[in-house]
Order: structure tokens, then C-alpha cells, then sequence
């Protein structure tokens, strides 16, 4: 029986086959300005030739899935026959679904799957989880990690042990890529260029030219030098969709030669608000959110373990998600942990070659697993017995 891995995060589904590769797909549906009456799903968003103020239709709100319309027909989309062509009582599926979710959200996704699409059989499992798993997997000497997951809605931490989620030790931020946008967005729109309605060109932005700074001080001092002494500013030419298809950052021998500029070049100045905004990961409070920042998050999760794990839990700490792939995330991650730890505890956060798909390659994993056919429930098993079944088997 074929197994369909659906790491169904609320900015992009992870999914393929287990004996496939992933395919990363936006998880919702678009309308465009131009293009007003009609609305597009998933990958479609390649068809749109003028993504400029694109309007998204989320499925998922506050991490949570809320809107079944625009996720049905995401999955409709999915298991077509243009992409993955699912045979749906032959097939098995992994999905992943938010930690501490609603009970009626999770009894949707239940009717769903078995009633209308008709899965041979689902297991409903974290992102972490199946994180956890792959990490396992990989380094079968370690008995404990420690899953940092950023995604787009929040930062999630959980500690793991044998393969067992330590629920008393998660710990949650209210930070992940679409704040970081969103911070993006209104910083550029207040100080340059009005860009409110521009998520999916910003998001584009944030991903080509922000990173974690090493030294915040010493970086916002040199922002504001002017000339050649400022190294960290950058010019980010905005595309128009007509020759400029997508947005690139200008390089600094282009900016010291400014006659290279094209006319007609929209150009974004950017400058301390390429470190500014993911710092946002490390101190919310700068931003008027009262929580901890996530090296604090991290110490803390650790620090309600058993004395006897926590120095196994500091020496695995594994990145996953899409806002991980900031240049320096998992150095200065490192570096703050490694300053608030235990100084006798060795401290090692590692960042898989791909953090976005890590989860999913999880799923893949699972799917092999020799217990499979235990952790998942059937058919038949709901059809007998309903969300009881459901409730008593996943551990989420």
C-alpha cells in the first residue's frame, strides 16, 4: 500500500509519496489585481503573471486550520490527477497537524479524510514529532533532543526523549515567518515606499536580504555610517513583471558604481531592518510582544527536564522550519544558548541541509517503520468506533 506524506504546514504543504521526493507547494489560494474573478491554488500561483499585490486566501489562521473551503480545495488540488494522482482506498496517509489543536478541528480533519476522501487509513502526527523522528533515525546513539521548530504562525520548542514528547517542557513564542513579514512590510511602508498590500514581493525580500546579526549593537551602529563605510546596506531592485519577473539585491560593487542603475529601477533601501526583523525571533519585546526570546525559551524548556537529561538535550538541539534559514540563525542561536546554559553542559545546535523539508523526510521515515500498521488507525477502526479511536491513538 502506498504511503502519502503531508506535512501540511499554513504557509506551504510538504508532500510526496514516501518512496518520492517532496514537492513544496503554498498552502492556500490566491487572487490577483489583475486577474480579479478568478482565484488560483497552490502551485497555480507560477500561472499569475503579475504578482503584485496578490491577495491570499489562508486556509489556516493563528496556526490553527480554520477555513475547510480554500484547505479542501488545496487537497482536491493535491491529490489530483495533475500532481499526485492519489488512489484513496489504496493509500495511507502521514499528516501533520499543530500542537495543542483543537479537539473540533481535529475531529473535521478525521471526517474528512475518511469520509470524504476515503484514506485506506491516517496518522495524525506533529511537525516536531516526525522532526524528532528523523533525528533519531539519523543518530541512533542519542536518547534525547530538543526540536526548535519556526514556522510561519509561531516557534514551537519540544523536548523529546526515546521518541516520547515531554509535553511538560513546550514552550511556544509567537513569532514565526508571517509576523516577520507582516514587521517587514510596515517598517518599509513607514519609511520608504508604501507596501502593505505587497506580502508575497516582501516575503520575497525578507528571504533574499535579511539575516540574524552576530553582534546587534555593533551592527545598528554600522547602519547608520554613511557612504562606503556602511557595509551592511543593500539596494533590492522591486520587480515590475514585465522585465524584472522577480526581485534580486543589487551587489555592493553595483551600489558603489550607482551609474550602473537602470532608470525606471524600483529600488528598496534597506539597511538595519535586514537584522532589525529577525531579531524579532530573539527579543519579541522589541516589538511591544511580552514573551522570551528563544534562546531563553530553549534554556527554559530544558530546565523543567530531569537533571540527569538536560546536558543530552543541550548537545541536540535540531532546527527545523522556514524561518531557520536566516544567514547566522543557528550561530547566534548557539552563541546565546551556550551564554545562558550550564557551563559544564556542552552546548550543539545543529541545522539540517534543508530545515523546511526536515519534518517531511521524517514522515518518509516513519513510513518504514516496522510499527507502522500499529500507530496508524484504519478504516474500518473509525468507521467502528469514530473519533474515540482517533483520540486514543495519536499522541497530539
Amino acid at each position: 500500500m502506498a504511503t502519502l506524506v503531508l506535512d501540511n504546514g499554513a504557509y506551504t504543504a510538504k508532500t510526496g509519496y514516501s518512496h518520492q521526493d517532496v514537492r513544496v507547494i503554498p498552502n492556500c489560494q490566491f487572487r490577483s489585481k489583475t486577474l480579479r474573478l478568478k482565484t488560483f491554488t497552490a502551485n497555480q500561483l507560477d500561472e499569475i503573471k503579475d504578482p503584485s499585490g496578490l491577495f491570499y486566501i489562508l486556509p489556516f489562521q493563528k496556526g490553527y486550520l480554520v477555513n475547510w473551503d480554500v484547505q479542501r480545495k488545496v487537497w482536491d488540488h493535491l491529490f489530483g490527477k495533475e500532481m499526485m494522482k492519489v488512489e484513496f482506498p489504496d493509500t495511507s496517509v502521514i499528516i501533520s497537524e499543530p500542537l495543542f489543536n483543537f479537539s473540533s478541528i481535529q475531529e473535521s480533519m478525521n471526517e474528512i479524510l475518511f469520509e470524504e476522501y476515503q484514506f485506506q487509513s491516517v496518522l495524525r502526527i506533529n511537525a516536531g514529532s516526525l522532526s524528532a523522528h528523523h533525528y533519531f533515525q539519523t543518530n541512533p546513539l542519542e536518547l534525547c533532543c530538543l526540536v526548535v521548530d519556526s514556522g510561519y504562525s509561531f516557534t514551537h520548542i519540544t523536548p523529546y526523549c526515546r521518541g516520547t514528547k515531554m509535553k511538560e517542557g513546550i514552550c511556544r513564542i509567537n513569532v514565526g515567518g508571517k509576523l516577520l513579514t507582516n514587521h517587514l512590510k510596515e517598517i518599509i511602508s513607514y519609511r520608504q515606499l508604501h507596501v502593505m498590500d505587497e506580502t508575497h514581493v516582501i516575503n520575497q525580500v525578507k528571504e533574499d536580504v535579511c539575516y540574524v546579526s552576530q553582534d546587534f549593537y555593533q551592527d545598528m551602529a554600522t547602519a547608520q555610517l554613511k557612504g562606503e563605510g556602511n557595509t551592511l546596506m543593500r539596494d533590492y531592485v522591486l520587480p515590475d513583471f514585465s522585465t524584472i519577473r522577480k526581485g534580486f539585491c543589487k551587489t555592493p560593487e553595483d551600489m558603489l558604481f550607482s551609474g550602473k542603475y537602470k532608470t525606471g529601477e524600483q529600488i528598496l533601501r534597506l539597511t538595519n531592518e535586514r537584522f532589525a526583523v529577525p531579531e524579532t525571533l530573539f527579543h519579541p519585546s522589541d516589538i511591544g510582544i511580552q514573551e522570551m526570546g528563544l534562546p531563553e525559551a530553549v534554556v527554559r524548556s530544558i530546565s523543567t527536564m530531569p537533571e540527569e537529561m538536560q546536558p543530552h538535550f543541550y548537545k541536540n538541539v535540531v532546527l527545523s522550519g522556514g524561518s531557520c534559514l536566516f544567514p547566522g540563525f543557528r550561530e547566534r542561536l548557539q552563541r546565546d544558548v551556550r551564554a545562558l546554559a550550564p557551563a559544564e553542559f556542552p552546548v550543539s545546535v545543529l541545522l539540517p541541509p534543508n530545515p523546511v523539508s526536515y519534518a517531511w523526510e521524517g514522515g518518509k521515515l516513519l513510513a518504514d517503520n516496522p510499527d507502522y500498521d500499529e500507530m496508524v488507525v484504519t478504516r474500518e477502526e473509525y468507521q467502528e468506533n469514530g473519533h474515540f479511536i482517533c483520540e486514543e491513538k495519536f499522541d497530539v
